[in-house]
């Protein structure tokens, strides 16, 4: 059986990385919906951002997206967040919202659009080294609706090229991190549409290039946790983006579709040392808030990958292999089973208790006052929202 003990101590190595923009405004397509409390600046996402970590104890990261948090000073913005007890992380590039990327940006035809997308992803480089960022994500939403609309391995070799600019402007230090997804708003051909893509960029790219799993990127019926597991084996899971959908990349609440998919992934995770900080595997929260709360949302999603992981940790890895070996599918299968189906809120609050948070980050954040504070005191100015 697990030690759990060690099940505590892996638990306290788990970092999850929040968006600054899971505490801004969003909505369907057709409507962004505005909600009372709502930050206005980067620096107050940070402040509700503390919150998190301050009920979770595991959120001490905070993921920007350029342009959307643009400001004057990022080295000051980073001595904000360190005040806060929190830390920049992960910057999130932005080469789909200007009218000049309609037919691509990274992989356009037109070498303009391809110079102004690279300046960008530059700049972002720039903001890393501001605020000490290590990792910079890439998510190109650039492809074609149509056959014969582009070149598809032009597109690849434009992809490529832009690439190699960016990754030797990084720091020894610093990854680029490459996300793929399977479509929208390309529905022919989406130029980095799957793992494999991705896998292939970064090889060509070198050791500091690695593959982001976003969890609502993929077909339904995909087996994600293979793809894990191979781009762990092979040295190239470099985050994930946690979320959960039903239909497409609804980006709901990680955990809250279907819970099981993400124990199963979190279990290869544990398998293959994902967990190990040297590993070096940035998790983070990909997601927005449109009809519920936001800050006990993004509270409720850390709790749910912690719960998951712990399901994780609980694996009888003996047991486990021993059915394996002995060609025995149903104790295998139990033994998964098993540990899923364990109720770990007990030990998790057990745990938070130990190290002098609430039992329940939900029920304290609800206690503390802090959603009837802000939705006082931010009144005015301009709310930040999807796209702002």
């Amino acid at each position: 059986m697990p030690d759990i003990a060690a099940v505590k101590a892996a638990l306290a190595d788990q970092r999850i990385e929040t968006p600054s923009w899971g505490y801004g405004n969003s909505g369907t397509r057709f409507k962004v919906f505005a909600r009372a409390g709502v930050p206005r600046t980067p620096q107050e996402k940070l402040d509700d951002a503390a919150k998190v970590h301050e009920f979770t104890g595991i959120a001490p990261k905070v993921a920007l997206h350029i342009p959307w948090d643009t400001v004057d000073d990022y080295a000051a913005l980073g001595a904000y967040a360190k005040e806060r007890g929190l830390e920049l992380g992960t910057v999130n590039s932005n080469t789909f919202q200007d009218d000049d990327y309609r037919l691509g940006s990274v992989c356009a035809p037109d070498p303009k659009v391809r110079r102004k997308a690279v300046e960008h992803l530059l700049a972002c480089v720039d903001i890393m080294d501001a605020t000490g960022s290590k990792d910079l994500k890439l998510w190109f939403a650039d492809g074609t609706n149509y056959p014969g609309q582009d070149d598809i391995v032009a597109r690849q070799d434009r992809l490529a090229e832009s690439l190699a600019t960016v990754y030797e402007r990084l720091g020894a230090d610093q990854r680029l991190l490459l996300e793929y997804k399977f479509f929208e708003p390309a529905f022919y051909a989406t130029d980095v549409p799957d793992w494999g893509t991705s896998y292939l960029q970064c090889v060509k790219l070198g050791d500091r290039a690695q593959v982001v799993v976003d969890t609502g990127h993929h077909a339904p019926g995909t087996n994600i946790e293979f793809i894990v597991a191979l781009l762990l084996r092979e040295g190239k899971l470099g985050g994930f983006d946690f979320n959960s959908r039903f239909y497409a990349d609804d980006d709901l609440m990680a955990g809250s579709a279907d819970p099981f998919q993400l124990f199963r992934i979190l279990y290869e995770v544990a398998r293959g040392d994902g967990f190990d900080p040297a590993t070096n595997v940035a998790f983070m929260l990909d997601q927005c808030h449109n009809v519920e709360e936001k800050i006990p949302a993004v509270v409720r999603s850390v709790m749910n990958v912690q719960e998951a992981t712990a399901k994780a940790l609980l694996v009888d890895r003996e047991a486990l292999g021993a059915a394996q070996a002995g060609g025995d599918v149903l104790a295998a299968n139990a033994v998964l089973m098993d540990a899923y189906n364990t109720d770990v809120r007990p030990l998790l609050a057990e745990w938070r208790e130990e190290r002098g948070l609430h039992p329940d980050p939900v029920a304290g954040y609800a206690a503390s006052g802090w959603q009837e504070r802000i939705v006082a005191e931010r009144v005015g100015g301009r709310q930040a929202g999807w796209g702002a």
